[in-house]
């Protein structure tokens, strides 16, 4: 077999690579609760801060990984920055993943925290 008809035989699998990227960003533990707090609707750094227990600086680097995947997008207002996601479908990747593992719904960030952003300060009267 010459190298040419060797050439031939191999599966390109450019194509697959966006694909790649995508489950990539997925292999992040913390990326994932990211995405589970945004599922309901957008927040803030302070707000993931909170209900994550990780440092200010470790959520933004996270962030930066979702929003070059193109996963999330941001929003300021004011002071603050939200973030919220892109395509609702990556719900359908996180749910089948745990379907497959057995893994019943997490709900960890729906914990009381005392958090002082916006959206919670909203729910709670505070100003």
């Amino acid at each position: 077999m010459t190298l040419n008809m060797l050439r031939k035989t191999q599966t390109d699998l450019r194509p697959l690579q966006l694909q790649t990227q995508i489950f990539k960003v997925l292999t992040h533990p913390a990326r994932i609760a990211i995405l589970e707090i945004l599922r309901e609707q957008e927040h803030c750094v302070c707000h993931m801060e909170a209900h994550l227990g990780f440092r200010q600086a470790y959520i933004s680097q996270q962030l930066s990984v979702l929003r070059e995947a193109g996963l999330i997008q941001d929003r300021r207002d004011g002071w603050n920055i939200f973030y919220r996601v892109v395509n609702l479908q990556i719900y359908d990747v996180l749910d089948a993943v745990k379907k497959l593992i057995g893994q019943s719904e997490i709900n960890e960030h729906k914990t009381s925290v005392i958090c002082s952003c916006p959206h919670c300060s909203a729910k709670t009267g505070e100003v």
